[in-house]
């Protein structure tokens, strides 16, 4: 599918666009031809790497986000004690969090 360009002096955004437009419409240079199909067959080459086209893509990617860190497991944390009122169940719950000696 191949289109014509069709310049429009009126539309051009800078002089020089606006001369080039110009000459196009008055047959001194010579209006581009578009092939989008063409085009579009051409830009699939681009859509896929080096790295897909050989298989390593998986590797690769694997590679780039593994964790540079080692996390460690996460632990299971204490429950609070049951809501009853008490302020003992409070009281020891906040030693528990931030502990001293004195008591």
């Amino acid at each position: 599918m191949t289109e014509e360009v069709k310049p429009n002096p009126s539309e051009a955004t800078t002089h020089d666009a606006q001369l080039a437009a110009e000459n196009m419409a008055s047959g001194e240079e010579e209006v581009q031809k578009v092939d989008l199909d063409a085009d579009y067959e051409a830009s699939k080459a681009f859509s896929v790497s080096e790295v897909d086209r050989k298989g390593g893509g998986a590797e690769a990617a694997e590679a780039a986000t593994a964790p540079k860190f080692k996390v460690p497991e996460a632990t299971e944390m204490k429950s609070s004690p049951d809501t009853t009122g008490d302020p003992a169940d409070y009281i020891q719950m906040a030693q528990e969090v931030s502990p001293r000696k004195d008591g």
